[in-house]
């Protein structure tokens, strides 16, 4: 079964990635909310991630960030007894987040939770947003989040990056067949 997966972008991103890892993150990429986020999502999900953006527009960082992890786990996904899909609700204090996603091949993000109007970390487009349909398109996954309860929005963007990583996590995760 694949372990690990590259993916690098004419040198301006490189991102490795181990999905038998314990959770350690070296994260540049010029949006420290995305580091914390991204670093958050490797803890969770006992990922190894090295991930390195050039300088650009916070906005094409972001979206680089989520194609690059997205290539770079596509491989583990697909793995021969890989279980391919994964689901997790998880807390970060008053926010409640729920992920559930399939390695279908069909990339799509359908969500309810918009956070345009936010301005996270002064950027004015949906981080979230941003980075999870890059990363559906990266790996061919079909994500569904659901933002069950929460109003602090770094909170609500915590909750998502835990159970994307847990969620992940158990899609990267050999499938179990017991033996009669």
């Amino acid at each position: 079964m694949t372990r690990t997966g590259q993916a690098d972008e004419a040198g301006r991103v490189h991102a490795r990635l181990d999905v038998a890892g314990s959770g350690e993150a070296s994260i540049s990429t010029g949006v420290p909310v995305l580091d914390h986020l991204i670093g958050l999502l490797a803890q969770y999900g006992s990922f190894d991630i090295a991930l390195e953006l050039a300088p650009g527009q916070a906005e094409a960082e972001i979206a680089a960030a989520g194609r690059a992890l997205g290539q770079a786990l596509e491989d583990a996904l697909r793995a021969g007894g890989s279980r391919g899909h994964g689901s997790a609700v998880v807390p970060v204090d008053e926010a409640l987040a729920h992920v559930a996603l399939e390695a279908s091949g069909r990339p799509m993000v359908v969500s309810n939770v918009e956070l345009s109007d936010a301005r996270v970390a002064g950027l004015g487009r949906d981080v979230v947003g941003t980075f999870l349909h890059e990363l559906a398109e990266g790996a061919g996954l079909t994500i569904h989040v659901r933002l069950i309860e929460g109003s602090e929005p770094e909170h609500v963007l915590e909750a998502i990056f835990k159970a994307l990583g847990v969620a992940l996590a158990q899609s990267c995760r050999p499938r179990r067949r017991e033996e009669r």
